[in-house]
């Protein structure tokens, strides 16, 4: 395993939209393996691959309870709605407060290529749609309702520091 370099806003491969993966083999189960180790390094709760320039639909997320890793995700249903400050690995330095779904199911792949299903809710869907936005070349902040200041974030607002 190895640590990959984060790439910030300003890189336009973020901007860029990820394709499918169609080989389950070593190398998919090495970029795992490495944005794993990248995400908990940043101490971040989620990493999606395009954070390390690698333009596949591929995402690794930990918010608590054991890494989950998605490959080819695909959002099936949402309900609810839940508004919290978000951060982003790519996004170093700022907050913003972002309106995302309560309840989120996900259709994806394992690391061997297993169908898989997972129903989440509060923070774990928060962090699935930010992370999926990711491979769609969207930041939470083309989202957010507004910008929230560091002297803002000691009145009790929650963080969320994914990586996306």
């Amino acid at each position: 395993m190895a640590l990959r370099k984060i790439i910030h806003i300003e890189d336009e491969l973020l901007r860029k939209k990820s394709r499918p993966v169609e080989r389950f083999d070593a190398k998919l189960a090495h970029l795992l393996d490495d944005m794993a180790e990248t995400m908990y390094a940043a101490e971040g709760v989620g990493l999606a691959a395009p954070q390390v320039a690698v333009l596949r639909r591929v995402v690794v997320m930990d918010c608590g309870d054991g890494l989950i890793e998605m490959v080819n995700p695909e959002i099936v249903a949402t309900s609810g709605e839940q508004e919290d400050a978000e951060g982003c690995l790519s996004v170093p330095g700022r907050r913003g407060l972002v309106k995302r779904p309560m309840n989120v199911t996900v259709r994806f792949k394992d690391r061997t290529g297993a169908a898989c299903e997972l129903e989440a809710e509060g923070l774990l869907a928060r962090c699935i749609m930010h992370e999926t936005d990711h491979l769609d070349g969207r930041l939470y902040v083309d989202i957010m309702e507004r910008e929230i200041f560091e002297d803002e974030e000691s009145d009790g607002e929650e963080e969320l520091e994914e990586n996306e």
